[in-house]
């Protein structure tokens, strides 16, 4: 399985994260759209922090520490809201549609 992305098709693991990071916003709206999550500015916020610390940390971080580093931008931010986005698991299917390879262990560090 792989997504076609500014047409060309990228590989992806047996789960269908992307081996290599996709920055690019069509790459957001196509695995998305794979995994039937209509986009939100919320969606956005998360992908954007998730991406920002890939990029900082090398990973992504699991959801506790994800949870503690969103509340930094959404105050009000609880495990409810995170999981109504991304209900198969904000930490691994968030970082998955910001087109970023699969977290490590249960979703990150």
């Amino acid at each position: 399985m792989g997504y076609v992305i500014g047409g060309v098709e990228l590989e992806t693991d047996a789960d269908g994260y992307l081996l290599e990071p996709d920055y690019s916003e069509e790459a957001v709206h196509v695995i998305a759209a794979a995994d039937n999550i209509e986009l939100t500015p919320r969606h956005w916020e998360i992908i954007n922090y998730l991406r920002d610390e890939y990029r900082e940390q090398g990973h992504t971080p699991n959801f506790r520490n994800m949870l503690k580093g969103v509340s930094e931008f959404w105050p009000d931010v609880d495990s409810k809201a995170l999981y109504d986005l991304f209900p198969l698991g904000p930490a691994k299917q968030g970082a998955k549609i910001a087109g970023l390879p699969q977290p490590y262990g249960k979703g990150g560090y």
